[in-house]
Order: C-alpha cells, then structure tokens, then sequence
C-alpha cells in the first residue's frame, strides 16, 4: 500500500516538475520573441527616419541642381542615395526580425506540454 502511495507521489511531483519547466519555457519563448519585436519596431523608426532624411536631401540636391549644374547637386543626389540603401538595410532587417516574432505565442512550450500530456495518458 505504501509504496503506491509513494510512486503516486513522485509522480505528483514529477507532473509538477514539469509543468513548472513548461512555464519557463514559455516565459524564456516570450522574452525572446518581444526582444524581436522591439528589434524590429527600431529598425523600422531608423529606416522610417533615413527615408525622410532621404527626401530632404533629394529636395535639396532637384534645388541645388537647379542653381548648379553638377558639383553640389551630385554630392548630396550621393548622399541621398546612400540614405536610401541605409533605409532599404534597415527594414529588410526589421522585417527579419518580424518574422522571427511571429505568432507571438510560445510554440516550443505548447508542443512540449502537448506531448508531456499525451505521454501521461498513455501511461494511465
């Protein structure tokens, strides 16, 4: 009688075990994939910001272009490409990262508890 009692218990305490390493799981899945979503939302306010840096300097190089015929106006055309490759880096990156976040719910806990769940009932 005793020794049902004492395998009923380890198995109480191993079920217990078990669920709380599923919740660690779940809550490291969760930190991860915010992480990647904050990555990701600060990639894209930089690219955001380098494409309207990138206007601005081609606004000024179509007026420098306009007083100027090749020197100053090519030197910030340049620039204003550069910004937009910047930009185009900066959200082909955001995007990644985005990716990586999605879906937001923890996928590696939930088949871990799916198949602990499934070997318990196969054992009852």
């Amino acid at each position: 009688m005793f020794g049902v009692v004492a395998r009923v218990n380890a198995v109480k305490q191993r079920s217990l075990s078990l669920v709380q390493l599923n919740l660690e799981l779940a809550k490291l899945e969760g930190k991860q994939k915010a992480t990647a979503i904050g990555i990701a939302g600060g990639l894209g306010a930089v690219a955001a910001v380098l494409v309207v840096y990138a206007i601005g300097f081609i606004f000024a190089a179509v007026a420098a272009a306009l007083t100027e015929w090749l020197s100053l106006w090519l030197s910030l055309l340049i620039v204003a490409v550069v910004l937009i490759v910047l930009a185009a880096i900066a959200g082909l990156l955001a995007r990644r990262f985005a990716s990586k976040a999605s879906p937001p719910q923890p996928a590696q806990a939930i088949e871990e508890a799916a198949r602990t769940v499934e070997t318990l009932q196969g054992h009852v």
